[in-house]
């Protein structure tokens, strides 16, 4: 794996009078929401890597939280002294500092100053999540679960954050053992129930300068079954840059996403289950084809992504009630996928034409993924998101239900017929639509 901005170690937070603020009410248009006083991922979160109130990405000023509320973004990096910035702007705040590593707990200033930072930024309205670290080892996940769970103690409506690694890491850098899934799975496990997470998310840069990263599915799918296994949300990571000409370059190392490329990204990870997104990077140096330009210039990619945040979040927020069911694949089969069975309630008509796949070529197809209501244990479901998986190529399919359909549409949330069966779906260049069965 190539070398990335690394996270900073986190300062911490002040101790707490638990009870009584564990029941103080928080405001804040997108400010957590925590019945009960747990946290909960609240709006579907729509993130970045790498840009303003990052560690030596810059400050995060009134004019970067404002492009970034207006692009759909809607967790930002940010220090302390910025979360009223954050929270004017109807932001998410997601905090680092030197105190959030677990050396803190063994020392008895240093965790006196994180419990005082603790009880200050956990009032803040405009305040969401302490970010942990990026990417460790198995042999990291004891210690790391000791600090969540001091940090659960004192703040439970609050998410500590870590960030995993993908599954083309090496078994050294999971610090297990195995085949690719073996020592992935294995990675997993170790981490849910060592650390015990409120949130899964991990990073994998699917597209590089050589082809098309062959795991992307399998890394989704092995994902999105530990994330329903532990009951919680997961959230991907993406590409939306290269390594600039750095010593981080090479000729095999990520290259720069177009705007199809990323709307590939975005509905996969819909149908996958995602409750969150995030792009690495928003705007570091050493890279090339960041979302803005260094002084804060909007770049393609930014109006690219622009529309697709609100449309992710608008899609992530109709499935969040509902419980992921199934993930099929029609046409190419790549590895980690789940063909399209023959006997399936949601049905393509005509059916989609099976295509050999090749490692590093681009995949194409249609990914059809269920989601039904919680607690019902019907395999049907009563909503279906049909993803188009070629993203250089426009695509129509038609698609028979067991009733008659309605679609979703994300830019004004509202839903309307699909048309007489099969209903024709055109979808853009990777591209999807949500249905639903008519109620």
């Amino acid at each position: 794996m190539e070398a990335k901005p690394s996270h900073h170690p986190l300062r911490v937070l002040p101790l707490l009078v638990s009870v009584v603020l564990a029941l103080m009410p928080r405001a804040g248009s997108q400010a957590a929401e925590v019945p009960g006083g747990v946290w909960k991922v609240g709006a579907p979160i729509v993130s970045y890597w790498a840009g303003p109130g990052f560690p030596n990405g810059g400050d995060l000023t009134e004019a970067a939280a404002t492009q970034m509320a207006e692009g759909g973004w809607n967790l930002v990096w940010c220090e302390e002294k910025e979360l009223d910035v954050v929270q004017r702007l109807g932001l998410r705040g997601l905090i680092t500092s030197d105190l959030l590593v677990p050396a803190t707990l063994d020392d008895a200033k240093q965790r006196e100053a994180l419990d005082a930072f603790i009880l200050r930024v956990r009032q803040h309205p405009g305040f969401y999540a302490y970010h942990l670290t990026d990417e460790p080892s198995a042999a990291q996940f004891s210690a790391l679960g000791r600090l969540v769970a001091y940090l659960r103690e004192r703040d439970p409506a609050h998410l500590a954050y870590i960030n995993l690694l993908p599954t083309y890491a090496s078994n050294e850098q999971l610090g297990t053992k195995g085949s690719t899934v073996e020592a992935y799975n294995e990675h997993l496990r170790q981490y849910v129930e060592t650390v015990r997470p409120a949130l899964l998310s991990y990073d994998h840069y699917h597209f590089t300068k050589t082809g098309d990263q062959p795991h992307y599915f399998l890394n989704l799918a092995l994902m999105r079954d530990r994330a329903l296994t532990a009951g919680v949300p997961f959230m991907n990571i993406v590409p939306t840059s290269a390594w600039g000409p750095t010593p981080l370059a090479s000729p095999t190392g990520p290259r720069v996403p177009d705007g199809d490329e990323m709307r590939f990204l975005v509905y996969t990870t819909l149908g996958y289950g995602a409750q969150g997104i995030s792009y690495y990077v928003y705007s570091f140096p050493g890279h090339v084809g960041n979302i803005t330009e260094a002084d804060g210039t909007p770049t393609p990619l930014y109006h690219a992504l622009r529309p697709l945040n609100h449309e992710f979040t608008a899609i992530a927020r109709e499935l969040q009630p509902l419980k992921p069911l199934s993930v099929f694949h029609a046409g190419m089969q790549p590895p980690g996928v789940t063909p399209l069975p023959q006997e399936c309630t949601f049905t393509f008509d005509p059916p989609v034409a099976h295509q050999e796949y090749k490692p590093n070529e681009r995949v194409q197809g249609v990914l059809l993924s269920q989601f039904g209501p919680s607690g019902k244990t019907d395999p049907a479901g009563t909503h279906v998101l049909v993803v188009n998986l070629d993203y250089k190529a426009e695509r129509t399919v038609g698609l028979t239900g067991p009733a008659p359909l309605e679609v979703f549409d994300p830019a004004t949330g509202q839903w309307s017929p699909a048309g007489d069966p099969p209903a024709r779906l055109h979808l853009a260049k990777g591209g999807g639509k949500l249905l639903r069965v008519r109620p």
